[in-house]
């Protein structure tokens, strides 16, 4: 159980904590870069002789070992990802800071060899509350759901990839009256659909839907306005340090993280569907695939 609520006895808030090391990068430098082949439609022979890169070092790179800094440097400008973001993956120096929200409840559970995130977010005032995604296992949703004695009025599915939406007849189940949620353009049997620009409620809390589509036809974000921090809820959209496959549109994908994702306030809560909590403001300076837009 690697995600726990705890109660700060002296403020009786509820915040989260971590009891076992931090969550993985979903991505290592080596799956940043072939990510961006695949995007770019470069094989490793076609990036060899446009960087000049020598074949043994480009496969080495390839391969995740970091042997050359320059020759790194050379396969980022060709990738067009950000060199300095790339060496700092290369040299693994960052990870995201640590993130407490009261109001927001995270789950990394695993999934086949891999691990993928929901999430539980809630109006400390009024006790409203929704999902976001459902993981694999409805089990510990509910049971923070009911010791948080929240109500649990909406379920919403950044997309429909089976990781992200294995447990939610789980969920149903157990809340029948939450009204479960997905994006018209990729919409889930039992669930209501919505549109760009969709908007809701959690209590006093604000939600809009924003479609952020490239790794799935309606992959969704939702932000989320009303708690100490603004958060954004974005799927495989992007992760910390990197971002989805695009499976459907690399370049749509790319370009929806960078105007939809990355215009939000810099302290804006990133919640990836898999690794780490991270934030705007982190992603637009570490992230390979964008911060090269932002350095000055």
């Amino acid at each position: 159980m690697p995600v726990l609520a705890a109660k700060d006895k002296k403020n009786r808030k509820f915040f989260i904590m971590n009891s076992e090391p931090p969550i993985s990068l979903e991505d290592l430098f080596e799956d940043i870069v072939a990510k961006a082949m695949r995007g770019r439609h470069l094989s490793e022979s076609e990036l060899a002789e446009r960087t000049g890169v020598p074949r043994d070092v480009l496969a080495r790179l390839c391969r995740g070992e970091f042997c050359d800094e320059a020759a790194l440097a050379k396969v980022a400008t060709a990738l067009s990802l950000s060199p300095r973001a790339l060496a700092m993956a290369a040299s693994r120096v960052w990870r995201p800071r640590p993130v407490s929200v009261e109001g927001l409840g995270m789950f990394n559970l695993p999934y086949r060899d891999m691990r993928v995130n929901a999430y539980l977010v809630w109006d400390p005032a009024t006790k409203a509350a929704a999902f976001f995604d459902t993981a694999t296992d409805s089990t510990p949703l509910v049971a923070r759901a009911r010791a948080l004695e929240l109500e649990v009025g909406s379920i919403f599915l950044t997309h429909t990839h089976n990781d992200h939406i294995a447990a939610l007849d789980g969920l149903r189940a157990a809340f029948p009256g939450a009204r479960a949620w997905s994006n018209r353009a990729e919409p889930w049997p039992g669930t209501e659909t919505f549109s760009e620009g969709a908007e809701f409620r959690i209590g006093s809390l604000r939600v809009a839907a924003r479609t952020t589509s490239g790794h799935s036809p309606g992959g969704t974000t939702y932000f989320v306005e009303g708690l100490a921090r603004p958060l954004a809820i974005v799927g495989d959209a992007i992760f910390a340090g990197s971002m989805g496959g695009g499976l459907v549109s690399f370049a749509d994908a790319w370009r929806n993280n960078l105007e939809k994702i990355l215009v939000l306030p810099d302290e804006t809560v990133i919640c990836p569907g898999h690794g780490p909590l991270t934030s705007v403001g982190e992603e637009k300076r570490s992230n390979p695939f964008f911060a090269g837009e932002f350095d000055a």
